[in-house]
């Protein structure tokens, strides 16, 4: 008669070893501290505010009905008239790189809405109470914010080509056109989220976000030279964010005389005093 089959020790009866596929269900992964955490932060962010563009499409394709509208009609018209002197540059050329940095700061301008929406739902103080440092708090919803204003500068990027614009098809240019836009949207939507710290209220934060867009637009490079302004408005223009990212993208995508190293400094240098100015008001916004 043969032997019985050795008895397993009590501890490994008890708590059997589970593979290395069951381990890493039952022991939760190691959390990432130190500079890892940031960038972590940021993605996981900008994931979540990503996530629900792709359950709602309809605002990329309500959005990109004025720019349309500014291509075709106001675009179209001067180039007729040959009104505005652009050096050489047939007017709707000159106009395009202007609407894409016109469209991307209008859906980034009112994106303190959200926030506001969030503390209003009880969102906000959830991620306040957790790890997140602010400052990733604020930079993911920025990056989401330039991300989304990619895709609807890419629709204008298709129509312009349609009407006939010559734009350049250099990965590396093109490249370049979505830092800016990305850029410029994180500014602008940390501008959005620091006004909406400020007035607690999305009836305020709507209005002055209207009585602001207008002036920043017309005030800026997107429709006319610099020189033709007069000398007051030629130096709200200079400090005007949207001046520099229209530039870059002129130089980037119609290769108009540009300075590109001031124009990504310049929205770089805009973009991060955004992020430290809105993350100073969040705690405020959420009380």
């Amino acid at each position: 008669m043969s032997a019985a089959p050795a008895a397993l020790p009590a501890e490994s009866a008890e708590h059997p070893d589970p593979g290395p596929e069951l381990g890493l269900l039952l022991v939760p992964p190691k959390a990432r501290t130190g500079w890892r955490l940031v960038p972590a932060r940021v993605g996981a962010m900008c994931a979540v505010e990503l996530q629900k563009l792709r359950h709602d499409r309809t605002e990329l394709y309500t959005r990109a009905v004025q720019p349309a509208l500014w291509l075709l009609i106001f675009g179209e018209t001067f180039t007729r008239l040959k009104a505005i002197p652009t050096g050489g540059t047939p007017y709707l050329d000159y106009l395009a790189p202007g609407i894409i940095a016109q469209s991307a700061m209008f859906t980034a301008i009112f994106y303190g809405i959200m926030i506001i929406w969030e503390r209003d739902s009880g969102v906000l103080t959830k991620l306040l109470v957790t790890p997140t440092p602010r400052a990733a708090l604020v930079t993911g919803k920025a990056f989401a914010a330039g991300v989304k204003a990619v895709v609807q500068a890419a629709v204008v990027v298709v129509l312009a080509a349609v009407l006939g614009v010559g734009m350049t098809a250099n990965p590396l240019r093109l490249l370049g056109v979505a830092v800016a836009v990305v850029l410029g949207s994180a500014f602008f939507s940390c501008l959005s989220m620091t006004i909406a710290g400020i007035v607690l209220t999305r009836d305020r934060l709507m209005g002055i976000g209207q009585a602001i867009t207008m002036p920043l637009f017309f005030g800026s490079n997107a429709l006319y030279p610099v020189d033709l302004m007069p000398g007051w408005l030629q130096a709200v223009s200079r400090a005007n964010p949207l001046s520099y990212q229209v530039d870059a993208l002129r130089g980037l995508l119609i290769g108009t005389p540009s300075h590109l190293a001031l124009d990504f400094g310049v929205l770089a240098l805009a973009t991060g005093l955004g992020i430290a100015a809105a993350s100073g008001l969040l705690g405020r916004l959420a009380r």
